[in-house]
C-alpha cells in the first residue's frame, strides 16, 4: 500500500476521519500520528470532572487505542509530525527520543486543534496556576483542588495521565481562593466548577459582559446567576499579571484606569487562565498554505486545503458560515466530528460536504441555561454586510399555571433589508438552551423572521406555553421590521 491516508491528530476529528475511512477503503491503509499519549476525549467535559460531577476521568474517553487498533486504524501515539512536504507527498515525524523519519501519503489530513492562549499571561512553572486545555491539566487541577489526604488518585484513571505532574499537586496545600481569567465558556464553567469544590471565586473579564459572543442580555443573566452562588464577578477588569515567586500568590487586575496606574492585587492561591484558544498548525509552515481567521487553515467545503491532497478539520480549520457564505473559525466539538467523518468519506471516494457551521453554542452557570447562534452582535452584523435589527423578549418556559415556569429571555438578530434572521440568544434557568436549536434550524434554512414567527412548535402546559418564547421573540421582531418599512 503506497498510498496511505495518513492522519495527524487523534482526536475527534482526526479519528472520525480514520474511522469513516477505514469503514469505506478496506484497499488503503491509514495511518494516525498523535503527539501525546491522550486520545479521543471529551474537552468540554473537564470542568465536570473537575466539579466532580465526572467521578472518573476514564468516563470522558470516547476510544481507547485497543478500539482504534481494533478498527484496523494504524495508531502511532508519541509521534509528532513537524513537517510536511506537499511536492514530494511527505510528512517529517519525531519522537520523544529526538528519532527522525518520514511518512509517504497519498492523502493527508491535519486535524491538530487548538491550544490554550494566555495572552500575556504565563503559567509554566507557576505551581497554582493553569490553562485548561487538556486531560493533564484537568487531572493536574483535581489534584492541586484537594487536600493531601484526601485526594483519591483513582480518579485520574488513565495510563496517559502525567502521574508526576498528578502527585505534585496532590501534595500541595489545597487552595481556598481562586481566581479565573477570561469569562468565556471555560471561565464561566470552571468558575461553577471551582465553587462547587468550596473555592471563593473571583471571575474576571475584559469585556462590559459575559460570554461575549452570546449578547449582553445573556451575558448579565449568567452574571446574575453566577453571584447568587457566591462567585465574586469583575466585568470591564483587564487582569495585568499573575503574581507568583514558584506558586501563585495574587493577581493583579486594573480598576478603571486605563494605564494600570490604580491597579489592585488580589491574594489567590489558584489561578486559571482561559483568554481563547490558538489552532496548532505551525507543522504547515513553509508550505505555502492559505490560512484564514484566527490563522486557522483556510478549506474549501469539502475540507480541501489550497495543497493537492491535504485536508484540515477541527480547531486548527475554517469553515463556510451558515449565515455569511464566508470561511470562519469556531472550534467547537461538533464542527469537529462532522468535518472529519465527512473527510473520511471523499478520501474514501464519496465526496461529502463538511457542511455550514453558525456558532451554535450552549453553555450552563449552576441553574442558568445559555445559549446562542449565528451574528448576535451589531458589529459581527455589520462587518459582514447586513443592516441588524434586534429585538430582546422575556417569556415563560411553560404555560404559566403548570411548576417549573420561568422567565426565559431570547434575542433576535434580523436583517433589515431583508427581514432574513442572522442571529440569536437564549438564557433561562428551565430548559432554555436546548431552543436554541430551532434558531440554528431556521438560520441554515435561511427564514425570515415572519418564516420563523409561523413555525409550528409543540405546545403542552409541562413543555411549553401556546406562544413559546421564540414565537414570541418573532412576533416582537417581525412587528418592528414592519414599522420600518
Amino acid at each position: 500500500m503506497s498510498d496511505p491516508f495518513v492522519v495527524v491528530g487523534a482526536d475527534a476529528a482526526g479519528l472520525s476521519a480514520a474511522s469513516k475511512f477505514r469503514r469505506e477503503a478496506l484497499d488503503r491503509e491509514v495511518v494516525v500520528f498523535e503527539k501525546g499519549r491522550w486520545i479521543s476525549y471529551a474537552y468540554c467535559g473537564m470542568p465536570y470532572f473537575i466539579e466532580g460531577r465526572v467521578e472518573r476521568m476514564s468516563n470522558l474517553l470516547s476510544l481507547s487505542p485497543t478500539e482504534v487498533d481494533d478498527r484496523g486504524i494504524d495508531l502511532r501515539r508519541g509521534r509528532e509530525v513537524v513537517g510536511v512536504d506537499p511536492d514530494e507527498k511527505r510528512v517529517a515525524v519525531e519522537t520523544p527520543d529526538g528519532d527522525a523519519f518520514e511518512q509517504p501519503y497519498g492523502d493527508l489530513l491535519v486535524a491538530t486543534g487548538g491550544r490554550a492562549s494566555t495572552g500575556p499571561f504565563d503559567v509554566r512553572g507557576i505551581d497554582g496556576a493553569f490553562t485548561l486545555h487538556d486531560m493533564d491539566a484537568a487531572a493536574a487541577i483535581d489534584a492541586y483542588i484537594a487536600e493531601p489526604d484526601a485526594y483519591d488518585p483513582d480518579r485520574a484513571d488513565v495510563s496517559a495521565v502525567d502521574r508526576e505532574r498528578v502527585e505534585r499537586n496532590a501534595a500541595m496545600s489545597a487552595p481556598e481562593t481562586a481566581a479565573i481569567v477570561g469569562g468565556g465558556y471555560v471561565g464561566v464553567e470552571m468558575a461553577e466548577a471551582l465553587s462547587g469544590r468550596g473555592l471563593d471565586v473571583h471571575l474576571f473579564h475584559r469585556s462590559g459582559h459575559l460570554l461575549s459572543d452570546f449578547g449582553e442580555a445573556v451575558g448579565e443573566r449568567v452574571e446574575e446567576a453566577l453571584t447568587g452562588e457566591g462567585v465574586t464577578v469583575h466585568t470591564g477588569t483587564p487582569v495585568e499579571a499573575l503574581v507568583a515567586d514558584d506558586r501563585i500568590e495574587a493577581i493583579r487586575f486594573a480598576d478603571g484606569d486605563a494605564d494600570g496606574e490604580d491597579a489592585e492585587t488580589l491574594p489567590v492561591d489558584l489561578a486559571v487562565v482561559g483568554v481563547g484558544i490558538r489552532p496548532n498548525t505551525e507543522l504547515l509552515d513553509g508550505t505555502g498554505v492559505e490560512l484564514g481567521e484566527g490563522g486557522a487553515v483556510l478549506t474549501d467545503e469539502h475540507g480541501r486545503t489550497s495543497l493537492p491532497d491535504v485536508y484540515a478539520a477541527g480547531d486548527c480549520a475554517t469553515a463556510f458560515h451558515a449565515v455569511t457564505g464566508e470561511p470562519a473559525w469556531m472550534p467547537l466539538g461538533l464542527t469537529a466530528n462532522r468535518a472529519g467523518r465527512a473527510i473520511g468519506a471523499t478520501v474514501a471516494g464519496d465526496p461529502s460536504p463538511v457542511g455550514d457551521i453558525a456558532g451554535t453554542a450552549v453553555v450552563k452557570a449552576f441553574e442558568m441555561e445559555a445559549g446562542r447562534v449565528g451574528l448576535v452582535e451589531d458589529a459581527a452584523a455589520r462587518a459582514a454586510g447586513f443592516d441588524p435589527v434586534r429585538e430582546t423578549v422575556t417569556a415563560g418556559s411553560r404555560s404559566g399555571y403548570y411548576p417549573g415556569a420561568a422567565p426565559t429571555d431570547v434575542t433576535l438578530v434580523a436583517d433589515r433589508d431583508t427581514g432574513r434572521l442572522i442571529g440569536g440568544s437564549i438564557a433561562g434557568p428551565d430548559r432554555a438552551a436546548i431552543r436554541i436549536d430551532t434558531l440554528a434550524t431556521a438560520l441554515e434554512a435561511d427564514m425570515t423572521v415572519p418564516e420563523v414567527e409561523r413555525l409550528d412548535l409543540a405546545y403542552a402546559p409541562p413543555f411549553s406555553p401556546v406562544w413559546d418564547p421564540i414565537l414570541v421573540a418573532a412576533k416582537v421582531l417581525n412587528g418592528t421590521l414592519e414599522e420600518e418599512e
